[in-house]
């Protein structure tokens, strides 16, 4: 009997405005050894267009996962993780917060937004890629995720 490799791609929605670490992001994806479809927006606006598939996004694909970082314009990561916890059509999409925020209260408050996991950004470049590697493994080949994050249980 033979192991099923992962049968689809994934797709991932990073929100974030650092280009740098958009960068990073993308090359440790490109390493990684599950199949992703990375889409990036660099603003809380854009990203609750992509989840709704409002506008440019109206055929975005429903994420898999969504790597928020807490400090955007527009509209803050707080607000747009609030919002995707309180959509009961987004809600079930895991949320991994990635930011350089190391503030207690930053980390009490997303949890108190339901995030699924909160991640400290590495200033290292090797300690960045394998962050995201690990995020990336955990969260699209070791947990169990709904086949479709909106559809009900």
């Amino acid at each position: 009997m033979t192991i099923e490799t992962q049968a689809r791609t994934a797709e991932i929605l990073l929100v974030e405005d650092n280009p740098g670490d958009v960068r990073l992001t993308q090359e440790a994806l490109r390493e990684s050894k599950v199949l992703n479809n990375l889409h990036v927006v660099g603003d809380g606006l854009q990203a609750m267009a992509f989840l709704r598939r409002e506008g440019d996004h109206a055929e975005a694909p429903c994420p898999d996962v969504i790597f928020l970082d807490l400090n955007l314009p527009k509209m803050d990561g707080r607000e747009v993780l609030a919002e995707i916890k309180s959509d009961p059509d987004l809600k079930r999409i895991p949320v991994v917060v990635i930011t350089s925020s190391e503030a207690e209260k930053d980390i009490i408050q997303t949890y108190d937004l339901h995030v699924n996991c909160y991640v400290t950004k590495p200033v290292d470049f090797d300690q960045f890629i394998n962050v995201v590697h690990s995020i990336n493994n955990f969260w699209l080949s070791i947990v169990k995720l709904p086949a479709v994050a909106s559809d009900e249980a």
